[in-house]
């Protein structure tokens, strides 16, 4: 037979062979042939997202160096540098916020012109409680600004414009700020991805200077202070050189600028919170960007208030002890060598107190988690995981100066009776924060404690004498029998779905009943404690200890710092060196409260 008029070879040539009487098509490449099993590859998704994590790349160093030519310029200014200016440092930052409002109100005028189109949100990010917070911490930084600007008015005669400019510029940046973060901290930006991601980014690291420009500020307040105490301790040997700032000239009333100049002082530990809260967000709206959301549906996390408990009320009680001994350290510290050594001892019995009963709390915690049968959340939340990032990363503040103070008890040759207090303080801060940490991080990555009652796993119970038995549903709601959907055929049942729990009937004389046994999975485990009163015991223990950690930022916010006051650090490491280290560690420390209160609020509304 002719080979043009032969039957094809095989089926699959049949189905490719062309009809000899049409016109041939064209060539077209041949489909890869792929092994079993093998995953078939999505050009288009590489391709697209190859642009996405370089604009990533590219936005996260423009931002990076943005920050590190801010800080230097900080750094310049307040080490007198020649040729650098507050009023340098003030048109930088300026202009920064000037970009970043440009930036808001582009995003926003166009989220206005689309606001039709449905946009994914991101339910973790910008927690309700959270966009309050900040809205509180704004309404404080405005009136802050509010208090430069007569600052500014009062000595116009000596000043820059700048410095009228810049509190200005800043109030109306941050009522802008807290109106995009209250509508948009929630969304997951689909379009204009390389533009939004350096106009975030841009916004995140601005933010941070801002930060930074307030920590400075309010240290340099400090530790003039700190100078000026140091003499009554005994400490006469360190040279008292004020860093002072005042203007050259008078000011008009000088009684109104002497309060707002002590008053604005007061409001910046608002004004950092506030800082580093709203860069925190910003970060979480970048990182969201372009980002796919799983199909699962969040449960929504709203505080209930269930009535003043006993976590509460000892809260409130530490609270209130933490907020009388912060009055008589500020009233006491400077006065006189004896009032200064009791001050720091009182500070030191309370806290020690304090930090125990939250490392004990914390232990409670722990202990209930590590028996609780309660699943784990392993969804992506870019939100969840900044939150321990943050936890862990801003401890290590604490934890510096706490081993500083370690190591200069350790290497003194003198040691005044009220610095052993120090000892048993430095070691709880360490020892508790650990705790603390693992804590929070275990409860975030728990479901809802409301998940757990209302969605259960069907589990399936093997009757091991081979006896047939209806396939009973523990845990649905429709409480309907599920054996006659799986009813086995040879008269075994299966397995059990959840670890090979076994319901033995009792067949000798000694067995008084059924009895569970083979368990290898939760299910199994004995519970000292039932759903109700775990979950009493959570929430006793996150309230006490989210007042407990307002308790502590109280003290280093408003000036109570007995790292500055004890002395004895600086006599082992020397002056200038721990008070670099302390102007470091301090903000962090600072920080690291006011966010552990957030997450355990966040942790306290999910149990």
């Amino acid at each position: 037979m002719p080979e043009d008029q032969g039957a094809p070879a095989s089926p699959l040539e049949a189905r490719s062979s062309p009809d000899r009487s049409s016109p041939a098509p064209a060539a077209s490449p041949q489909p890869q042939i792929l092994a079993p099993g093998s995953p078939v590859p999505r050009r288009g998704a590489v391709r697209a997202s190859v642009p996405q994590k370089l604009a990533e790349a590219l936005s996260s160093q423009y931002g990076l160096n943005v920050f590190v030519a801010g800080l230097l310029l900080l750094l310049a200014w307040a080490v007198h540098a020649s040729g650098v200016g507050k009023s340098d440092l003030l048109c930088v930052l300026t202009a920064l916020m000037l970009l970043q409002l440009l930036w808001m109100l582009w995003y926003v005028g166009r989220s206005a012109a689309h606001r039709r189109l449905t946009r994914p949100k991101d339910t973790h990010a910008g927690a309700r409680w959270l966009r309050g917070s900040i809205a509180l911490f704004a309404f404080i930084t405005v009136i802050l600004g509010g208090l430069k600007v007569g600052y500014f008015i009062g000595f116009s005669a000596c000043l820059s414009v700048t410095e009228g400019v810049f509190p200005v510029t800043h109030t109306v940046h941050t009522l802008v700020q807290v109106y995009f973060l209250w509508v948009h901290a929630k969304d997951i930006i689909q379009s204009f991805k390389t533009l939004e991601r350096f106009g975030v980014i841009h916004s995140v690291f601005t933010n941070l200077l801002l930060w930074a420009n307030s920590v400075l500020n309010e240290s340099k307040h400090q530790l003039n202070e700190h100078k000026e105490r140091l003499i009554t301790l005994g400490f006469g040997n360190i040279t008292i050189v004020l860093d002072d700032h005042t203007p050259p000239c008078n000011c008009s009333p000088p009684a109104l600028c002497a309060a707002i100049s002590h008053g604005v002082y007061y409001l910046y530990p608002f004004n950092i919170e506030y800082q580093i809260l709203a860069s925190t967000m910003l970060y979480v709206l970048w990182k969201n960007i372009g980002r796919r959301v799983d199909g699962r549906r969040h449960p929504k996390i709203r505080f209930k208030f269930r009535g003043l408990t006993a976590g509460s009320a000892l809260g409130l009680a530490a609270l209130a002890a933490t907020i009388g001994v912060v009055a008589v350290y500020l009233i006491q510290i400077g006065r006189s060598r004896t009032k200064s050594e009791s001050a720091l001892t009182m500070f030191y019995l309370c806290a020690t107190t304090l930090l125990a009963l939250m490392g004990a709390a914390g232990l409670v915690g722990i202990r209930i988690y590590r028996l609780s049968e309660q699943s784990l959340d392993e969804s992506k939340n870019p939100a969840r995981r900044l939150d321990a990032d943050l936890l862990v990363a801003t401890a290590s503040g604490s934890w510096l100066l706490s081993w500083g103070s370690l190591l200069a008890m350790l290497c003194a040759k003198a040691r005044p009776a009220y610095t052993w207090y120090n000892l048993p303080y430095s070691v709880l801060v360490i020892v508790e924060k650990y705790i603390q940490n693992l804590f929070i991080i275990e409860s975030t990555y728990r479901e809802p404690g409301e998940l757990s009652d209302d969605i259960r796993t069907l589990r399936v119970v093997t009757v091991c004498n081979g006896s047939d038995a209806p396939l009973a549903s523990s845990g649905l709601k429709g409480g309907a029998a599920a054996g006659k959907d799986v009813a086995p055929r040879d008269g075994r049942m299966p397995p059990a779905a959840d670890g090979s729990m076994c319901l033995r009937e009792g067949s000798g004389e000694g067995d008084a009943g059924p009895s569970w046994e083979g368990a290898r999975g939760p299910a199994g485990r004995q519970h000292f404690l039932q759903g109700n009163v775990k979950r009493s015991i959570l929430r006793n223990v996150a309230a006490f200890l989210f007042l407990c950690n307002i308790s502590l930022w109280i003290p280093p916010a408003f000036g109570c710092r007995p790292e500055y006051d004890n002395g004895l650090e600086e006599t082992v490491f020397g002056f200038e060196p721990w008070i670099i280290v302390v102007n470091l560690a301090m903000p962090f420390s600072i920080f690291y409260r006011m966010h552990a209160a957030a997450s355990l609020f966040e942790v306290y509304c999910k149990i």
